[in-house]
């Protein structure tokens, strides 16, 4: 099969550098810098395929990007970028080489923070019960009342505990935007899944303003209490704020 190159991130770089052989592939592949000027690709060798989307073929993209984000600011490159030969990768560098400074620059010194918060199902809707008194009043209206009898009520109770739901989702999410926006450069909010999950965001913030993005995300944990779930991941690449996408066509 035809070799080519495989690149996985762009970073401010003079001199080559040595990663290790942790490229992608599971071949033991050198990940290593090809450079232009004062900026590098990290690159390693690789087949010229179609990497399919999947978890093995994931991982090892994601984790060379982890590992070279520890010494150097990141721009990380579209899953599957591969590059026929380093002189096609220079060449890359030297059309590219503006743009890629301003966003080096621009990514200096910033990290990229996950937050995901998701209601425990039980505790959810015991509050649900208990605050909403239209909610109650009805429930114990058909308490004595057999399934049969309150067959349409209930139903009416089970759309009125969803309207709930998903009103209790829009006041909390709003309340973490509200708080965790203004110590973030940028912010994405992604899809989120199932019933119960209030947010899946990710926050694009400085050194300076880590440390209070932690203070203030355990206070949100301590006044949403044991009802809400916490999945706080911090220092990871700027997935979700940069992925850049290498045309190999000449302009």
């Amino acid at each position: 099969m035809e070799e080519g190159i495989y690149i996985y991130c762009i970073i401010e770089s003079k001199e080559p550098l040595l990663f290790g052989a942790i490229g992608i592939g599971g071949r033991g592949d050198d990940v290593y810098t090809v450079s232009f000027q004062d900026i590098g690709a990290v690159v390693s060798k690789s087949p010229v395929k179609k990497y399919p989307v999947a978890r093995e073929n994931l991982m090892p993209h994601e984790e060379v990007i982890e590992e070279v984000m520890k010494t150097h600011t990141v721009l990380p490159v579209r899953f599957a970028t591969i590059a026929e030969d380093e002189e096609k990768v220079r060449w890359i560098l030297e059309r590219e080489h503006h743009r890629f400074v301003d966003l080096l620059k621009n990514m200096q010194g910033k990290k990229e923070l996950a937050l995901k918060l998701m209601f425990k199902e039980d505790l959810v809707y015991k509050e649900i019960l208990e605050k909403y008194d239209d909610i109650k009043a009805l429930k114990e209206k058909i308490a004595p009342l057999s399934p049969e009898k309150s067959h349409h009520q209930r139903m009416e109770i089970g759309r009125m505990v969803e309207a709930a739901l998903q009103k209790e989702r829009e006041s909390h999410k709003e309340d973490v935007l509200s708080r965790l926006s203004p110590l973030s450069e940028q912010v994405k909010t992604n899809n989120t899944y199932g019933e119960l999950m209030i947010i899946n965001a990710a926050f694009l913030v400085t050194k300076e303003k880590e440390k209070d993005f932690d203070v203030e995300v355990q206070g949100l944990a301590d006044r949403f209490g044991d009802k809400v779930r916490f999945k706080y991941v911090g220092t990871l690449p700027p997935f979700n704020f940069v992925n850049l996408v290498i045309s190999m066509e000449k302009r």
